[in-house]
């Protein structure tokens, strides 16, 4: 099974940026569609991102045109690019497969803060 370690999380101002990281043990972004997840205080983990091994992307609504998923298969690492963040972005953020693809176990995440 594979092993993904997330990273970049941290304490931001509202209208700040953070780049998440997401390190595969093996090279699997060229063969399964993957995602990034969040889970805020008191609510259900959401799907925030997807890319499909052919590059294609989607996003959910509360965080289109401000968040941009992207992978390096070569470094075997996914990213989360966050700007324009919000005070609702607070969560822990996971990567892991995507829902189509049959998300596995939960890492420890990385926490993101976005407060003043």
């Amino acid at each position: 099974q594979v092993q993904l370690v997330e990273s970049g999380g941290g304490l931001v101002q509202p209208g700040g940026s953070l780049r998440l990281s997401c390190v595969a043990s093996r090279s699997i972004f060229k063969i399964v569609a993957m995602g990034w997840y969040r889970q805020a205080p008191g609510k259900q983990r959401e799907l925030v991102a997807t890319v499909t091994p052919g590059g294609s992307t989607n996003y959910a609504d509360s965080v289109k045109g401000r968040f941009t998923i992207s992978r390096d298969n070569a470094k075997n690492t996914m990213y989360l690019q966050m700007n324009s963040l919000k005070p609702e972005d607070t969560a822990v953020y996971y990567c892991n497969k995507s829902p189509s693809a049959g998300a596995g176990s939960w890492g420890q995440g990385t926490q993101v803060t976005v407060s003043s």
